[in-house]
C-alpha cells in the first residue's frame, strides 16, 4: 500500500467499556486532550469536527465504522494548517480487546499520500494524548505534557 501511516499500542488497566466512554464522551475527552473535544453524536455516517478550546475547528470528518467498546473509524482531515488540509482526508481506526485485567488500545492512523506531513504531525500527538488518556483513567489524573 502507498501512502503513510502511525501505528500506536497501548493497554491501559480498564475496561473496554469505560474506555469506549473515555474516547467518546466530551467532557472525559477535554481532560486527556488538552482541552479540545469531538463534537458529534458518534453514529455511523455523522460528521464529527474537533473544537479548540477557543471555538475553531482543529479537524473533521466522518464517522465510518463504529462498534461500541470495540472498533471506532473514521475519515479525518486537518482544518487548520493548510499544508496538512492539502493532503486531503486519512483514516484513523481506534481498535479495542480486553486483555486480562486491562484493555488493548491501538490507533492506526494512515494516509494514502507518501511521507505525508500530516502523519509526522499525529505521531507526535497521539503519543501525548494516549499516555494522558492511560494516565487519567488509571491514576484520575493526568501529566504535564
Amino acid at each position: 500500500m502507498a501512502g503513510s501511516k502511525f501505528v500506536y499500542v497501548t493497554f491501559i488497566r480498564t475496561t473496554p467499556e469505560e474506555l469506549w466512554s473515555a474516547i467518546v464522551n466530551p467532557d472525559f475527552m477535554r481532560k486527556y486532550w488538552f482541552n479540545i473535544h469531538f463534537d458529534t453524536d458518534w453514529k455511523l455516517g455523522s460528521s464529527w469536527k474537533m473544537m479548540f478550546p477557543d471555538g475553531r475547528v482543529a479537524d473533521t470528518g466522518e464517522i465510518v465504522e463504529v462498534e461500541p467498546a470495540k472498533r471506532l473509524v473514521l475519515k479525518w482531515r486537518n482544518e487548520f494548517r493548510p499544508e496538512l488540509k492539502a493532503e486531503g482526508y486519512s483514516q484513523c481506526v481506534f481498535q479495542i480487546e480486553p486483555v486480562g485485567n486491562a484493555t488493548k488500545l491501538s490507533i492506526t492512523h494512515t494516509i494514502d499520500v507518501e511521507n505525508a506531513k500530516f502523519i509526522d504531525a499525529v505521531s507526535g500527538g497521539w503519543p501525548r494524548i494516549l499516555s494522558n488518556l492511560k494516565s487519567l483513567l488509571e491514576t484520575g489524573e493526568v501529566m504535564e505534557i
